[in-house]
């Protein structure tokens, strides 16, 4: 997949500070520390669409991102920073259920985990919200090249079982340093929203 151009379009925390649009929307969740803004890059192509910082829970607003004007991918803020007040992690935890329950054009959750650790209760209670939701959601297994190959299975099926996914939902490990997993990440993507990128002739193709 080839993000011919990307860009950020706004930021906001609540339904009025939303952008007027109807086009899809693709959202991504998961702790403060996974790798959301790395991972947003890696996806769009760019290398600093979104801003990567070294101290974790600094996104505290709803960020969205237009790719060529076809979809919007919305980074949501982290939730599970120890480092904060109970009171702030309530105030972003309204935002982030706010944004899934009241958005209609959201259309695919793109879940973050690192495949290193067992998913948290917090990881836990997200794919409840989801479930509850009844919208697709993927799970991302971030920082894969921090394991080797041969240990893929055994950390994929502890992030299965934790989080008590489905079968058919997808787990895909995915490296932003070694750049492994855009496609199949793409793949998926595009077989929830096929008439995103559609090819000249007609036939939707996943790359």
């Amino acid at each position: 997949m080839n993000i011919k151009w990307s860009k950020h379009i706004t930021s906001a925390v609540n339904p009025e500070g939303y952008p007027e649009s109807e086009l899809p929307e693709v959202a991504m969740v998961g702790r403060s520390n996974v790798g959301k803004s790395s991972v947003i890059n890696f996806l769009t192509g760019r290398k600093s669409l979104a801003r990567v910082g070294n101290t974790p829970g600094k996104t505290r607003l709803i960020n969205f991102f237009s790719l060529e004007d076809k979809m919007l991918l919305v980074d949501l803020p982290g939730y599970g920073y120890a480092q904060v007040s109970k009171e702030e992690r309530a105030r972003w935890g309204k935002i982030v259920e706010t944004y899934l329950h009241k958005r209609d054009q959201l259309k695919l959750v793109l879940m973050l985990a690192d495949i290193r650790h067992k998913p948290t209760a917090d990881d836990r209670l997200m794919v409840e919200w989801l479930n509850s939701m009844g919208k697709p959601y993927i799970i991302i297994a971030t920082k894969a090249d921090k394991i080797t190959r041969t240990h893929y299975k055994e950390h994929l099926l502890e992030i299965r079982k934790t989080l008590d996914l489905l079968p058919d939902v997808p787990v895909i490990p995915v490296s932003v340093t070694k750049n492994t997993g855009f496609d199949q990440l793409w793949n998926q993507v595009l077989k929830v929203l096929p008439e995103l990128f559609p090819r000249d002739d007609g036939v939707n193709s996943p790359v």
